[in-house]
Formats: structure tokens, C-alpha cells, sequence
């Protein structure tokens, strides 16, 4: 038990010596959030929204997306592969598809499975920030918002330079199932970044590669990422990306265990966008945004042992523009938007599907007193398969000072089906069902904010009810899982988050966030003999700890997450990152997993035992 609360005395330690620190008074940085057209600082949100920025990102002991997001409160990032092969999301007890995720306010839509919904081309050293913005979200980002948004924000670099990163890890165990060698995982990374006064232009690329942790776990990740900005002049600015990656690993256990043992699976992504900002007068803004989106998903449950059999071979498009405008009026702001959305795919035991998605919103925002702000709007979706619907929503808050300030919302969204869910064809394993309708949720929230000097303190308390809940079940286990639309599902939530920073001399600092979030979510009228697969994995507590120390150029950061679900296993995980920068080099260990806890996020999947890595790093932008 010593070893498990670890960073917990710590927090208390510091917080009894802060306590005798009262004159230090450190300014927090008000981070802009990016809300289809709404730049709105977070001191002025009404939302539940959380940030890991920039400094926490270089901080933590990750080199992926999925490895930061593990550490978010509220998330709850489920892991088949590790190190970034494979892992589903969701936010506050939702499923791994009710989540959308965002790449600087584009949607990244897997209409085939959200299982790959992380599979994107960005490294971590091009991440400016990552926005969560928790609960029903369509008001802002649409459809599939149903429980919340992750909006990754990259950088805007304003010098030339390049980058190289290069590391290698182990847990010193050997595969005793396989060929014996001592498990291992290395990587190199490299970018470069033009800036020039009216131009900038960065590219990024990655590989990736690991023998596993245990049997058929093996991974070769391919990353490439290419962004440019040209400012045109000082109304007008054009953005554009591009990325692809690669993802080759051994999915044992993956998706049907025990028969899985040595299954395969590639998938390869490419994203491309074109976005721009006019402003057209001191009041209208517009701002375009074309985007598509290529997926292809190879997935042999054979693996290399029968490589004609047993193969879903799936390859989806999507295609959407977008038009954003923001307008201000002498009382507030207005927004109005639109969205045309096409998804295709073409799957060997999915079939071949097309549907259409066109959603228009309005949204305005007005402080109807000195301290009072109001945020109303709705987002009007039309489906090609499912029609017409409608999605309001409303936030508030009030300050009562300027360290004080309550916040509220009401809101709805919506989840589309996907196509694995109405037409997938796996027997023995799942099957789809075309009669699944989407999922709707409303959800209210309050909650308050406390912002003094150098210590802020976040509390809320939500109600979410969503009907149509889409799940895969069956009643005999000698019959395949078939989606189908459950019943209601009612969750209650509270989370609290809380960050001190002091200086604790002239030349070093710390820094503390801790959290924590319940979750009690119940089926209203699922019948008992019924079993599903998802309904009973989310959280019930999570507890998230960072603790980081910063001497000159030194780091020490020390991290610990608690999971408890529904069903299935209880686990605290204790990470840490230690580096040292000798003026453009840094020098970085990590050891995650530090005492070897052995737990399971996603069925009956092992993940990882102790592992350390070493790195070194060369910055000169």
C-alpha cells in the first residue's frame, strides 16, 4: 500500500508547505478555446472544459496521443495495444463511439469503427494543447458529440529548426511463448520547421517499432504530418495539413479471444484539410474548411498462420465541407455555421454503404448582465438515413467575483450507427443489425470555479440520460453478439479537478494537479438474461495525480491513476518522467508502470508490466 500512494502524501506535503508560501503569486496563462467560430478564453468558459497544454505535454511520460489522454480526468482511455497501437475512448461513462474527436476543428470520423479514431499522424511535439470538453457538445461540433469532444490544437511555430528524437525501451522479459528475445521497443522521430513572416511550414515524421510485451503484441507505426500557414495579409490566413500513418501489429486477444491468438491487423489513415479565416469587417468573421479522410483496416484472424482465411478487409472515405462565420452585435456574438458531410465504405464482410449528412447551427452568446453569461444555440442535422433532428443547448455562469464563479449547462446530442453496427457480418463473432437507430442524450451539469493566485479548483455534478443505447448482446453465449439499440441508460457524475503551483526557491518550481471523478450509471429497463459487451466497462472511480518538480533545467514529474469499473479489474498505475536539458538537448527517462501492477482495460488483455525507456532529444525551433 506504501507503493500504491505514492504521489498522494506528496500532494499533501506540498499543499502543507504552500500553506507557509502564501505571497507566491503565480499568473495561469488563459488559453483560448477554438468553438467553431467562438475563440472564447477559459477564465470566460461556461462549459466543464480541460486542458493539457503544451508544458504538461513535454512533462509527461508519453510519445503519443493515447498515453497523454490516459492521464485527462473524466477520460477513460482503453487500451488493446499500448505505446499508441490501439485504444478506444470516451468521456464520463460514454462508449468508445460517442466521442468525437477533433484535429484543429476538423472531425475525425471513422464511420466503419471508432476503434481507429486515434489512429492520426500527430507528434506529441506538434501538439500546441488538447481541449476536452465534456458533455453532449452537438451545438458546437455536431454529430457523434454525444458525450464530449477532444479537440487537438497543434502549434503555429514562429521559428525555423528541426527536431530529432530517438529512444529505446524494455521490460527485460523475454518472450518465452515465441522466440525468446527480451521484449523491446524503439523509435526515431525527426522535423524540421520553416517560419518566415507571412509563411510557415512544418513536417513530421515518425517510426515506431516493438517486438510486444507478450505473445503476438509486435507493432511497426509509420507516422508522416505535414502543416502550412500562410498569412495572406492581415485579414486573411490560409491553413492546410496533410497527414498519413501506417499501423502494423499483432492483435492477440484483440476481438475474440481465445480463437485470436495469433491474429493480425494493418490499418492506414490519410488526412488532408484546407481551412481559411476572413475577416471581412471589425464585426463578421468567416471561415471555410474543406477536409477528407481515407481509412483502410486489414484485420487476419489467422494472422501469417492461414493467410487466405479469416480476412476483413475495410477501406471507408469521407469527404466534408465546412462554412463558419461569427458576427458581433452590440448586445453579444452571433454564429452561424454549416456542414455537408459524405461517408462511404467498402468492406468485405460490411458490404458497400453511402450516406449523406448535412447539419446547419446557430449559436449566440451574450453577457446579460455585468457577470451573467449566457451561451444558447441549436444544431439542425439531416441524415440521409435517418432524416430530420434537432439538437438545443444552453450554457451559463455567473461570477461573483473574480475568484468565484458558478457554471451550467443543458444540453442534447446525437451518435449515429456506424456501418460495423448495422451491417458487420462476423459470425460466429458479432453482427450487425440495420434496424439500430442513433443514440440521443440530454445531459445538465453545475458546477463551480475557484481561480486564486497560483491554486484553481474545478467541481461539478452532471445528469445524462441516453436512449436507444447501442450495444452488442446476446442471450445464449453459443450465439454471435448483434447490435442492438438497449434501452435507456441513466448515468450521475461528479468530478473534481484541482492545480497548485508554487516556487518553491529562485530556480525551482512545482506544480500539482489532482482528480478525481464518479460515475453511477444504470440501465432502466435492460432485461437481466441479456448479456452485453460495453454496457458494464465504464468507470465508477478514477483518480488522477501529477506531481512535477523543475530545478533549473532539470524535471522530475511523477503521475498516478487509480481505475475502478463497473466490471472488471482495479488498478492504481504509477508513472514517471525524469530529463535533463543541456541547452538544445534533453535527456529523458521514463518508467511506466513502476511496480508492476498487472491489470486489463479492455476484456481479458494483459497490458504491459514495468517498462523503462530512455531518450534523447534535439530541439532548435
Amino acid at each position: 500500500m506504501k507503493k500504491i500512494y505514492l504521489a498522494i502524501p506528496l500532494f499533501w506535503c506540498a499543499n502543507l508547505y504552500a500553506q507557509q508560501k502564501q505571497d507566491t503569486v503565480i499568473t495561469f496563462k488563459d488559453v483560448v478555446i477554438n468553438e467553431n467560430g467562438f475563440h472564447t478564453p477559459v477564465s470566460k468558459q461556461n462549459r466543464n472544459v480541460y486542458i493539457i497544454d503544451q508544458a504538461m505535454i513535454a512533462k509527461l511520460p508519453g510519445r503519443t496521443i493515447q498515453e497523454l489522454l490516459q492521464y485527462a480526468n473524466g477520460v477513460d482511455l482503453r487500451q488493446r495495444g499500448p505505446f499508441g497501437s490501439q485504444a478506444d475512448i470516451s468521456i464520463d461513462g460514454g462508449s468508445f463511439e460517442q466521442t468525437v474527436v477533433l484535429l484543429n476543428g476538423v472531425k475525425i470520423i471513422d464511420t466503419q469503427t471508432a476503434h481507429n479514431m486515434l489512429n492520426l499522424p500527430i507528434p506529441v511535439e506538434a501538439i500546441e494543447r488538447i481541449e476536452i470538453v465534456r458533455g453532449p457538445a452537438a451545438r458546437i461540433y455536431g454529430i457523434n458529440s454525444l458525450t464530449g469532444a477532444i479537440n487537438i490544437i497543434t502549434k503555429k511555430f514562429t521559428k525555423s529548426g528541426f527536431l530529432i528524437d530517438s529512444y529505446a525501451g524494455s521490460n527485460f522479459k523475454k518472450n518465452a511463448e515465441g522466440n525468446g528475445k527480451t521484449f523491446y521497443g524503439a523509435g526515431i522521430q525527426a522535423g524540421a520547421v520553416l517560419s518566415k513572416k507571412n509563411n510557415q511550414h512544418s513536417i513530421f515524421g515518425s517510426r515506431d517499432q516493438s517486438n510486444g510485451y507478450r505473445f503476438n503484441t509486435q507493432f511497426e507505426n509509420l507516422k508522416l504530418l505535414y502543416q502550412g500557414n500562410i498569412q495572406i495579409d492581415s485579414a486573411n490566413e490560409i491553413m492546410t495539413s496533410f497527414g498519413y500513418t501506417k499501423n502494423e501489429f499483432g492483435a492477440n486477444g484483440f476481438y475474440a479471444a481465445p480463437g485470436d491468438r495469433n491474429s493480425t491487423e494493418a490499418v492506414q489513415t490519410t488526412l488532408a484539410s484546407v481551412q481559411s479565416k476572413h475577416k471581412l469587417s471589425e464585426k463578421w468573421m468567416l471561415m471555410p474548411r474543406l477536409s477528407y479522410r481515407y481509412n483502410f483496416d486489414d484485420y487476419r484472424y489467422f494472422g501469417n498462420t492461414n493467410p487466405n482465411a479469416g480476412i476483413s478487409k475495410h477501406s471507408t472515405n469521407s469527404l466534408a465541407a465546412e462554412v463558419n462565420s461569427t458576427y458581433k452585435t452590440k448586445g453579444g456574438e452571433l454564429g452561424l455555421g454549416a456542414e455537408l458531410r459524405s461517408d462511404a465504405i467498402n468492406s468485405s464482410n460490411i458490404g458497400k454503404h453511402q450516406r449523406e449528412n448535412v447539419g446547419i447551427y446557430a449559436q449566440y452568446r451574450t453577457f446579460l448582465t455585468e457577470k451573467l453569461n449566457i451561451n444558447l444555440g441549436t444544431y439542425v442535422n439531416y441524415n440521409s438515413a435517418y432524416k430530420w433532428q434537432a439538437y438545443p443547448g444552453l450554457d451559463a455562469s455567473y461570477s461573483f467575483t473574480d475568484v468565484f464563479k458558478i457554471i451550467g449547462s443543458i444540453g442534447t446530442s446525437q451518435r449515429l450507427p456506424s456501418f460495423t453496427d448495422l451491417y458487420i457480418n462476423q459470425r460466429p463473432g458479432n453482427i450487425g443489425n440495420p434496424n439500430v437507430k442513433p443514440e440521443n442524450a440530454f445531459q445538465s451539469e453545475m458546477g463551480f470555479k475557484i481561480a486564486k493566485g497560483n491554486f484553481t479548483f474545478n467541481a461539478n455534478f452532471f445528469y445524462r440520460r441516453i436512449t436507444d443505447f447501442i450495444d452488442y448482446t446476446r442471450v445464449l453465449s453459443t450465439e454471435p453478439f448483434e447490435a442492438n439499440n438497449l434501452g435507456t441508460m441513466i448515468t450521475k457524475g461528479i468530478n473534481l479537478r484541482s492545480n497548485y503551483s508554487l516556487d518553491v526557491s529562485e530556480n525551482s518550481k512545482m506544480n500539482i494537479n489532482l482528480a478525481y471523478s464518479y460515475l453511477d450509471s444504470k440501465f432502466g429497463d435492460m432485461q437481466p438474461e441479456i448479456s452485453s459487451k460495453y454496457q458494464l466497462a465504464s468507470l465508477k472511480h478514477q483518480v488522477t495525480n501529477t506531481i512535477d518538480f523543475k530545478y533549473h533545467n532539470f524535471t522530475l514529474l511523477v503521475a498516478t491513476r487509480f481505475n475502478q469499473r463497473m466490471a472488471g479489474s482495479t488498478y492504481w498505475i504509477n508513472d514517471l518522467r525524469i530529463s535533463q536539458a543541456i541547452q538544445k538537448f534533453t535527456i529523458y527517462l521514463d518508467a511506466q508502470n513502476i511496480f508492476d501492477t498487472q491489470y486489463y482495460e479492455i476484456g481479458a488483455i494483459p497490458l504491459p508490466s514495468r517498462w523503462m525507456s530512455l531518450g534523447v532529444k534535439f530541439v532548435s525551433f
